[in-house]
């Protein structure tokens, strides 16, 4: 079979564990590119000797020289030179002058430099951060050439009363824009969608970290570095109950979007977040938890609800399998017919996260880990990826059956009691 961990042979006759096939999600790779600056054709450089002629420059680097230059003809400089040498040095002492302006306002424009002319019209994205003062909004659309200067900005600002109703994000401006269309759209809000983060169900820490680093480019290992359950605890109390530091299972899969390119501590606390919105918020945990002990006898906490719905996430393919894939595994908890005194699940999921794909008998016999079902009664140390709101909801209702075993694939569903019945669903 194919699954999210890898294929897996068949192994009917050789166990009796529930097991369940279905094909890997694909998440998305793809990162746009980034754009390329135009290039700017150089101006040709003035004759030698000539005086270059200055050119507009943006005003916040444009020198205003009041009065205007002259250049002395020849012919009159050779006769005042007879007369007197004074006219002589205050004709070269003005070339100078002219050319020292030239070389610190003009040259670096025509050659490039600090001073270089900004193309207008050049687009540019511009992330305006939360809590940004109406300085920094400025100064960081001056440093990016959106407006001149910042006078400018602040005057458009005021005409348009937008003081208080700047928002921040992601823009996308051009160079030179005009101060009120910056303003209007500050105001308007981000026009810029970030890049989507999309995180199927039933992936791991590890396979999420795999899918950050290919969206964003954060290396999977510091996003693995960074998901740990002490770094949250003050700010998600749920994290309390997390077993050996991991966030397995916390990671809530959805779709996200975030401006410019987060850190994967953004990231991390954004899926936090969901997973307290869309299930503790969103779902009555204790009523589904009382329930379950009244009918199966088996006392769960939502750590331990959280670790079986991810088990049943991984074995179940639709909404209705799945709580009947939960209702085994609880009979199975509360040691009822086979597995009396025996509390087995059994399950090739739970291996399947040591292995990360397939498993075979030699795995369950040679394999020791807390994660073999076979070998350890009872539930995982930590879920085994991160499960769907309907896996959830499937575990904390689960179908009324005296099911002990189950045999699925894509397109039958064996449901039995005894090892008797299970065997004879596989001929």
């Amino acid at each position: 079979m194919a699954n999210d961990y890898g294929s897996h042979r068949d192994q009917r006759a050789e166990r009796p564990a529930g097991k369940r096939f279905r094909p890997s999600a694909q998440a998305p790779t793809s990162r746009p590119a980034a754009h390329a600056p135009r290039p700017r054709a150089a101006a040709p450089r003035p004759a030698r000797g000539a005086a270059p002629h200055p050119q507009r420059v943006p005003m916040s680097t444009q020198a205003h020289v009041h009065g205007r230059s002259a250049h002395a003809h020849p012919a009159y400089a050779r006769a005042t030179a007879k007369r007197s040498g004074f006219p002589v040095v205050i004709g070269v002492l003005i070339a100078v002058v002219v050319v020292a302006v030239a070389a610190v306002f003009v040259f670096p424009r025509v050659f490039g430099g600090a001073g270089a002319a900004i193309e207008a019209g050049q687009p540019v994205n511009v992330v305006i951060p939360e809590g940004a003062t109406g300085d920094l909004i400025a100064q960081t659309l001056v440093e990016n050439h959106v407006v001149e200067d910042t006078g400018e900005y602040y005057a458009a600002v005021r005409k348009l009363g937008a003081e208080m109703q700047l928002k921040p994000g992601e823009y996308r401006f051009e160079t030179l824009q005009d101060p009120i269309a910056v303003v209007k759209q500050l105001v308007a809000g981000p026009n810029v969608e970030g890049l989507k983060l999309t995180v199927p169900e039933g992936k791991t820490v590890a396979q999420t970290a795999r899918i950050v680093e290919d969206v964003y480019g954060i290396p999977a290992d510091d996003f693995i570095a960074q998901a740990k359950a002490s770094n949250y605890k003050a700010d998600f109390p749920f994290l309390s109950e997390a077993d050996d530091d991991s966030l397995e299972g916390f990671l809530f899969p959805k779709t996200y979007t975030f401006s410019g390119t987060p850190s994967a501590d953004q990231i991390i606390r954004a899926m936090l977040g969901q997973y307290r919105s869309d299930v503790l918020d969103a779902l009555d945990i204790d009523a589904g938890l009382a329930s379950i002990k009244a009918r199966f006898g088996v006392e769960l906490s939502a750590y331990q609800l959280l670790d079986l719905a991810s088990i049943v996430e991984r074995e179940g393919l639709h909404a209705e399998q799945r709580s009947h894939v939960a209702s085994v595994f609880l009979n199975r908890l509360a040691g009822k017919g086979d597995f009396a005194g025996r509390a087995y699940l059994q399950s090739d999921a739970t291996l399947m996260y040591v292995t990360g794909g397939e498993v075979t008998a030699k795995d369950i016999q040679k394999i020791d880990s807390p994660y073999n079902s076979y070998k350890n009664a009872g539930l995982p140390p930590t879920p085994i990826c991160s499960p769907s709101v309907e896996a959830i909801r499937a575990t904390l209702d689960p179908t009324d059956s005296n099911d002990l075993y189950f045999f699925i694939t894509q397109d039958e569903e064996f449901f039995s009691e005894t090892y008797d019945d299970h065997q004879k669903s596989w001929e």
